[in-house]
Formats: C-alpha cells, sequence, structure tokens
C-alpha cells in the first residue's frame, strides 16, 4: 500500500516512509492512497480471534511491506504487557456500552497504539535497512507524553522526548512522566498550553537547519503523536474488535450499524473510527465529545473552525486543545483529496485563525458526525450519576462522552447500539473523580487513592501508589522558542 500527503496528493510513499518519518515533508500528514477493504467474512472470523490477533489482521491491510506473522509478533508483544483484555466491552443497560481502553500500562488509551508503534517502527527499520537513530519528538496533553515513554524507553536505536504544558496535566499524569526510567528518554515542561507545545514541535519537524544538523549525528526525527500513520492503523484495530465483539456476544448481526461516542481533542482517536467505516465495517454515527475548549464541536455544527476563543484549563486536561492535528485528515477526504483545497484551509487557520469548509461540506461531514460538548460542571454531575445508575466509575474524559451521549440519545430517535469510548482510568484523576461524586479530595495524591478506592470499591493498582515514592529525574521548564535547541542537545547525548 502507498500513501499520500493531505497537502500534496501527488506524493507516493510506502508505509516504512509514512511510519519512519511521521509526518510529510509538505508539512502534511500521511493518508492511504485507497482505503483497503475488510470483508464480512474477515470481521465474522474475528469472532474466534484474540486481540493480538484482530489488531495484526487490521494492520495488515496498512503494512503490507510486513507479513502477518511478522505483525502478529509486533501486536502479541505489545498487548502482553496489558492486564488481561486490551479492550473489554461493558454493557450497561440496554444497547449502551463502555469500551475501556485503559488496561496498559499507563492507564490511559495511548497505550493501545503507543505500546504498537516502537515495535512496528524497528520491525519496518529492518525492513529497510535504516540505521540512523529515530529521534521522537512528542508534544502532549497528559497522556501520549507517559505512553510514549514507556513504549519506547530502553529500544534500541530511538531516542523520545516529551513536552508538556507546564501546570497544563494533572499530578498524576505528571508523575508518571517525570519519574520514567531509561537513557533514551527525556521529559520537558513548556511555558504555556499544549498547543503551544504542539506547535513549536510541528516547527521542529519543518525546520531544514535542524534536520541537517540532526543528520549529521546519525539521527532522523520522526513523530510519535496521533499525526503519525503508525498510531492511527492500531487505533482502527480497537473499533473493529468493539464490532466484533458485540457480534461475538449476538448482541447485534452482521450489517448492524453501531455508533460510537468519543471524547476527543486531537481529533485522532475518532478519525480511527471514521477509518474503520472507511474500510467497510457496519459504523453508523459518530459522536464527537468536547469539553469546554469546544472548537471541534462548534466547527461540526457551523463548518467553521475558528481559534478566537479563550484557552480553558479544565479537569479533563487531555481534552484542553484548540488545533485538532487530525482534523486535517478528514478534511482531505470530505475535499474530494483536493491537497490545494486543504492547503488553503490551513493557510488561513495560520493567518487568520479561522476556515470556513462551505455548507456542502460540512453537510457531507454531518452525515456520519455529531459534534457535541459538556462544560465541567456538567459532566462532574454526569460522572456522578453514571456511578449513580450503573455502579460505573469513569474519569472525567470519559464523563464527557456519557454526558455529550445522553445528549445525543435525547436529541434523536436513534435506537442503534453506542459505544461510549472510556479513554483512561479513574486512576489517573482521584481528586476530581471524588469531587465529582460529592467528596472531598486529599490533597496528597496517595491520600486521593486510597479515598477513591475506599469510597468505590474501584481497584488502584500497586504501579499508581509507587509513583507517589519515586524519584522525579526531570524538572526542566522552557519557552517553546527553546525547543529545538533543547532537542538537539538531547540527541547528542543519545548513545
Amino acid at each position: 500500500m502507498k500513501f499520500t500527503s493531505t497537502r500534496n496528493n501527488e506524493l507516493l510513499v510506502s508505509g516504512s516512509t509514512a511510519v519512519l518519518t511521521g509526518l510529510a515533508p509538505d508539512g502534511g500528514l500521511y493518508v492511504p492512497q485507497s482505503f483497503p477493504e475488510l470483508s464480512r467474512k474477515e470481521v465474522e472470523a474475528m469472532v474466534e480471534m484474540d486481540y493480538p490477533e484482530r489488531a495484526a489482521l487490521v494492520m495488515a491491510k496498512f503494512f503490507d511491506e510486513l507479513t502477518y506473522d511478522e505483525l502478529l509478533n509486533v501486536t502479541t508483544r505489545a498487548y502482553s504487557t496489558f492486564d488481561g483484555d486490551p479492550a473489554p466491552e461493558v454493557k450497561l443497560e440496554g444497547g449502551l456500552y463502555v469500551l475501556e481502553l485503559w488496561h496498559g500500562k499507563t492507564h490511559a488509551f495511548k497505550d493501545m497504539a503507543l505500546s504498537v508503534l516502537p515495535l512496528l517502527m524497528t520491525a519496518l527499520k529492518n525492513k529497510v535497512g535504516q540505521s540512523e537513530t529515530c529521534l521522537i519528538p512528542v508534544a502532549t496533553s497528559g497522556d501520549t507524553g507517559k505512553a510514549a515513554l514507556e513504549g519506547f524507553s530502553g529500544v534500541d536505536g530511538t531516542g523520545v522526548i516529551v513536552f508538556y504544558p507546564d501546570g497544563g496535566v494533572s499530578n498524576a499524569q505528571r508523575k508518571q512522566m517525570v519519574t520514567t526510567l531509561g537513557d533514551n528518554v527525556k521529559v520537558v515542561a513548556v511555558k504555556g498550553n499544549f498547543d503551544d507545545a504542539q506547535t513549536a514541535v510541528k516547527k521542529a519537524f519543518g525546520d531544514k537547519e535542524l534536520q541537517e544538523k540532526l543528520g549529521a549525528i546519525g539521527c532522523k526525527m520522526t513523530g510519535a503523536n496521533s499525526i503519525n500513520l503508525g498510531r492511527l492503523a492500531p487505533q482502527v484495530a480497537y473499533y473493529v474488535s468493539a464490532y466484533v465483539d458485540l457480534l461475538a456476544s449476538e448482541q447485534i448481526t452482521y450489517g448492524d450499524e453501531v455508533d460510537f461516542c468519543v471524547p476527543t481533542g486531537n481529533f485522532g482517536n475518532i478519525l480511527a473510527a471514521y477509518y474503520a467505516k472507511l474500510m467497510g465495517l457496519p459504523v453508523g454515527r459518530l459522536v464527537c465529545a468536547s469539553n469546554d475548549n469546544n472548537v471541534l464541536a462548534d466547527f461540526l455544527n457551523s463548518g467553521v473552525y475558528s481559534l478566537s476563543r479563550d484557552f480553558i484549563k479544565t479537569t479533563s486536561p487531555s481534552m484542553d486543545i484548540l488545533i485538532s492535528s487530525n482534523l486535517e485528515r478528514l478534511l482531505f477526504e470530505f475535499a474530494g483529496r483536493d491537497s490545494a483545497l486543504v492547503c488553503e484551509w490551513m493557510k488561513d487557520l495560520k493567518e487568520k485563525g479561522s476556515y470556513d469548509i462551505g455548507g456542502e461540506r460540512l453537510y457531507a461531514i454531518r452525515e456520519t458526525f455529531v459534534g457535541g460538548y459538556a462544560t465541567q460542571e456538567e459532566y462532574a454531575d454526569t460522572l456522578a450519576d453514571v456511578f449513580d445508575e450503573y455502579g460505573y466509575l469513569c474519569d472525567p474524559h470519559t464523563a464527557v462522552a456519557f454526558d455529550v451521549c445522553m445528549q445525543y440519545l435525547d436529541e434523536t430517535d436513534s435506537e442503534a447500539p453506542i459505544v461510549v469510548v472510556s479513554t483512561a482510568s479513574p486512576v489517573k484523576f482521584a481528586s476530581t473523580v471524588l469531587e465529582s461524586i460529592g467528596l472531598s479530595a486529599p490533597e496528597d495524591g496517595v491520600s486521593a487513592l486510597k479515598k477513591m478506592e475506599a469510597e468505590t470499591a474501584f481497584p488502584v493498582p500497586a504501579s499508581v501508589y509507587e509513583l507517589f515514592d519515586m524519584e522525579e529525574r526531570f524538572n526542566e521548564v522552557i519557552d517553546p522558542a527553546n525547543l529545538n535547541e533543547t532537542v538537539f542537545s538531547f540527541a547528542k547525548g543519545l548513545k
């Protein structure tokens, strides 16, 4: 399979190039030249497969440079670190389900792809004979950072440096990152918000002088954020697996459409569900759930993407994003794959702070996508309501999805099964969870975890408690303007 760029549809590259470079040379994002088909026969055969086998089958559709057995080796090793089923589906009532994606090492959905990506990169590097060290700068709004650090720590021929917004992640998220062990990892706080960090990382990828300096010392930059196609393919797999699980439990028959409600900030998670639909999976409506930073909800309701708004720090920090990078991939599809038009929109966003896709394209998008949002007060109440009604404890990001899901069900007459995608474990946000269910939260992180466990009976893994006894290895804070210098300094120290 070949891949093209959202900003140059005449460019064609291999899967290995797409994954090992991350970002196209024109600044665009790689997308499949055409979407592979996932047949009914293949989907039904997955009923008898375990999760690594399902994931390998889906990924083989994208990366034909590797055999199915080579990809199965990747997925088997990646998901062996998970606690039981990597992506279990929980039925709450009737046609309402929850897809739990937080059973990996860092207790967030980013593990689903970032446990796979380092192994996939290594397999592709070996296949094409690439000898340079893969240098991976990562901007994170909370969860991607630790998942990337955990996935790449100790992996030969790689180095990962994570940038997070100073004061813009939860205490547990920060502790997870700054205590990471390994000689090939580094964590740096950036003054400003996530968009500041993400913009600086994108600029680093486009800086030819930096690339030349890195090349001179045997390093080559690639991305581990969801802009990397090696992240998206494993994410497509869990939507396919969720559908298969409903088949296996006889909740649906093949061809029944299933809706998904996804909490998202950078649009990668929900985009993966759309890619599954383009491959032929019977996906119905995709409900995009935003928090107070509701730029995506506004876009899906108006067709105008505008940055003319305040950035709000919330209790669902992984969604505190105003520049949703993966939306560019969706725009490419609904622009009829007209890369010149996508370039025009991206130029307008950079120079004017907004773009307007027009009513006809918006109408087409809204045939599949629904945009909604919930404020902090609203999703805190919903978190408590879900716990009271179903005995199901969720984190604040998942509570956003539940709230928007309930709005969607109230406003439509949909009878399709709907799956709420749960993106993080409550253990990462113990204080917020406690306050949402009407309890005071101790200031001390360990005490908050113990109280949440005692009051809700939600088990907290020993590894989470152990975080608070670990030494914090990284405390550097930089201006976004100094990111390139920090990246090069880190690269020089890699062995």
